[in-house]
């Protein structure tokens, strides 16, 4: 079993700037891609930012340039780094890691993690 644990939401006025983190832990596992998600009430979740085992990154054209993914493989744990905050980047936001066990690949989701950008 895989467990995704995440930090660094919170609130922060407009134009700041906040950085996720998350943290996979288990026994015997290698990931994969790794990703950040978000939603908001009554919408779906949708792509925030996304990256290959490879480092190849896609970024929503919303926080293109406002945002950055990045990801350390021997601590296996992913970043979103969040510059330039807009009101519209409030929503909870999700990490995700494809996670691959003996000949198995499963998809994890974090506790989710909220983020209020204030005008």
């Amino acid at each position: 079993q895989v467990q995704l644990v995440e930090s660094g939401g919170g609130l922060v006025q407009a134009g700041g700037s906040l950085r996720l983190s998350c943290a996979a832990s288990g026994r015997s596992f290698k990931v994969n891609g790794m990703g950040w998600y978000r939603q908001t009430p009554g919408n779906q979740r949708e792509l925030v930012a996304a990256i290959t085992s490879g480092g190849i990154t896609n970024y929503a054209d919303s926080v293109l340039g406002r945002f950055t993914i990045s990801r350390d493989n021997a601590k296996n744990t992913v970043y979103l780094q969040m510059n330039s905050l807009k009101p519209d980047d409030t929503a909870v936001y999700y990490c995700n890691m494809g996670v691959i066990t003996g000949w198995n690949h499963y998809a994890y989701w974090g506790q989710g993690t909220q983020v209020t950008v204030s005008s």
